[in-house]
């Protein structure tokens, strides 16, 4: 399996060619402490014949003194090149290696398990194409394992591989490997991973790493060697946007200005139109120079200096692009960031911000959610502690241009910097969509499909109100969290289904599970999650059902617009009253105190206003009003208002 072949007799110049043609295929192995990542990458070097005699001698001896194998051979010890980390039998730094097989050249970062090192796993990370995890097949899925799930589909590692370690010690059970494998898929169903394989092996002992194992013949499936050679990396990379960022404007001597950089994306052509940002001047690319002369294009990732037709102002930190084709521009953005330092990330805080080849100052100006990696849910957050990842609107004080990071690893990435100590916090991944500052609120906002001819309704209002013997209506209950308004809410529909009316309840909190689970909890998401609602009250209301909505809507402004947006004569607002130590006493889910704690920012009645509103339809007192009372004022309520008779 190693690279030895007859041409380095014969032939070395050939041998050296084919060598430097080779793809090469960078991976990770992260996971959980103790999974076996360190072992397993030794067993690939041993097995494939990557170590020197002398190296290997030194291990054998190592591994009598510092080995977790009982004084034979142990291969962990290849990558665990700190003291502490042999000391300890664990990872603490990310270590690179690199080998090459006939078919490929290969770079392995062996990222660390333990929780405190996780910055260290994503630093590895940020260049993979491939992601190994492995699991001990012993203990399964733990958090750890979720932790660096999540970070590697948020990195956009498209090829992840589940490795299923230490089979062995399970006596080589394929139920055992089955049950971790269904437990992996499930949880990678809420996670962006499109490219997923599984690998029962036990390294310590090679099964299955570079040799098929005699111990699983229920297993069908590539070797891990086998499968690194083949998996298919060619498209991955964005060869259509062009990003140069210029990084070293080359002045050698007054005949010559060159501009260095490294290709983030796409393809420089010699005599293509190119435009620098964010002066916006065009010209066109004179030469592409490289160490071994000059070439008429480049891709990335090169390292290229190119020469342009005219002398237009382009320095450090400016990007060429095709005129064309321009990334966006702009000095916010949302991001998700990964936090790395003891320190917490605080709103407003200044942080120099790294991003290609621009540096500029810049703050978290809001942080919407932090995301719990084991069950991917996204909680309120005043600030991100260490290894807390969440999102993040970011404000810098000059506009960057930059990508999606789905789109654009190169450009749509950032590092955070502490202005103190000059150290690493954050890594930040940007998301490829608008701030809610780039543009007006989106009650604002005038419809984008005005071209496209509507169809009429062949269904008058008249007829659905005859058919269903009642006026279509949209009741919004508001009020303080646990003042009782979904509990009414569902209590109302019952009772409205039992009497053959047709209705419907939307909840803001069930659509926050689906259609707005992209928005959190500052005042303008709420505002949207509300506008979204009112939307489909309206639709419903337009196929003549009753519509029961029930939102915290603390705003009276907002929840005005709400009323224009579904219509004045078919819109009735309710206030679903109760002190708020009621609401605390019905809190099961500790929603107050935690936000008592400053760990639930933006909460009504707590740490945010709730406007009462002035012009209430009707006051549902639930401190001293029993459920079926306020259903019974409800239904009298819509009689009184002609909606349906009795």
């Amino acid at each position: 399996m190693s690279h030895t072949s007859d041409l380095i007799a014969t032939d070395i110049d050939e041998y050296l060619a084919r060598h430097e043609r080779k793809e090469l295929l960078r991976f990770i192995t992260c996971g959980s402490v103790d999974d076996g990542k360190s072992t397993l990458i030794g067993r690939l070097l041993y097995d494939s014949k990557m170590i020197y005699e002398d190296h290997l001698k030194k291990l054998e001896q190592d591994s009598v003194k510092h080995g977790t194998t009982g004084g034979r051979f142990d291969p962990a010890l290849l990558t665990d090149g700190l003291r502490e980390e042999r000391e300890q039998g664990i990872t603490i730094d990310v270590a690179y290696r690199y080998f090459s097989t006939a078919a490929r050249k290969f770079i392995i970062a062996d990222t660390p398990g333990h929780e405190q090192y996780t910055r260290n796993m994503a630093t590895g990370a940020s260049t993979a194409d491939l992601a190994i995890i492995l699991i001990d097949a012993r203990h399964g899925v733990l958090t750890q394992t979720r932790r660096h799930s999540f970070i590697v589909s948020l990195l956009g590692i498209k090829h992840v591989l589940v490795a299923i370690n230490k089979m062995d010690l399970v006596d080589y059970r394929e139920d055992v490997f089955d049950a971790i494998r269904a437990e992996c898929m499930d949880f990678a169903t809420r996670l962006d991973v499109p490219d997923l394989h599984f690998i029962p092996i036990a390294a310590l002992h090679g099964d299955n790493v570079v040799d098929r194992s005699a111990n699983m013949a229920w297993y069908q499936g590539p070797t891990l060697m086998g499968f690194l050679e083949t998996v298919y990396i060619g498209s991955d990379r964005n060869l259509e946007d062009l990003r140069f960022p210029v990084q070293y404007v080359n002045r050698p001597n007054l005949d010559f200005r060159g501009y260095c950089g490294t290709i983030a994306s796409g393809i420089l052509r010699k005599g293509e139109t190119i435009m620098a940002l964010p002066s916006r001047k065009t010209t066109r690319i004179r030469s592409i120079v490289t160490f071994d002369g000059e070439r008429d294009e480049a891709f990335a990732p090169q390292a290229v200096t190119v020469t342009l037709d005219d002398e237009i102002d382009v320095s450090r930190g400016d990007m060429l692009v095709r005129p064309g084709n321009v990334p966006r521009i702009s000095d916010q953005f949302e991001s998700i960031v990964i936090w790395m330092a003891e320190s917490p990330m605080v709103p407003g805080r200044q942080y120099v911000f790294k991003h290609t080849t621009r540096t500029v100052t810049g703050t978290a100006s809001a942080i919407r959610y932090r995301v719990d990696v084991n069950t991917l849910h996204r909680q309120d957050a005043p600030a991100l502690g260490l290894n807390e990842i969440g999102r993040c609107r970011i404000s810098v004080n000059q506009p960057i241009a930059y990508d999606g990071y789905r789109r654009n690893r190169g450009t749509g990435a950032f590092i955070i910097i502490d202005r103190i100590t000059n150290g690493t916090v954050g890594a930040g991944m940007i998301l490829d969509r608008a701030t809610e500052q780039e543009g007006r609120p989106a009650w604002d906002e005038e419809p984008r499909g005005d071209e496209t001819p509507s169809i009429a309704n062949r269904v008058a209002a008249d007829e659905r109100a005859g058919r269903y013997a009642q006026r279509p209506a949209t009741i919004l209950l508001t009020g303080l969290t646990g003042a009782g308004k979904s509990t009414i809410a569902y209590a109302l529909e019952r009772r409205l289904f039992d009497a053959g009316r047709t209705c419907a309840v939307v909840c803001g909190k069930s659509l926050r599970r689906g259609l707005s689970k992209d928005l959190g909890y500052s005042s303008s998401e709420r505002s949207e999650n509300l506008r979204r609602g009112a939307e489909i009250a309206r639709m419903l209301n337009d196929a003549g059902l009753i519509c029961i909505a029930a939102f915290v809507a603390p705003e009276d402004d907002v929840r005005g617009k709400a009323r224009t947006a579904i219509g004045e004569d078919r819109f009735l607002l309710v206030h679903v009253d109760a002190p708020i130590e009621t609401c605390r006493e019905r809190d099961e889910a500790g929603l107050y105190r935690r936000a008592d704690e400053g760990l639930i920012a933006h909460f009504p009645g707590v740490s945010a206003p709730y406007e009462r509103p002035a012009n209430a339809d009707m006051v549902l007192d639930t401190d001293r009003m029993p459920v079926e009372e306020c259903v019974d004022r409800l239904i009298r309520l819509l009689v009184e208002r002609g909606f349906f008779a009795e």
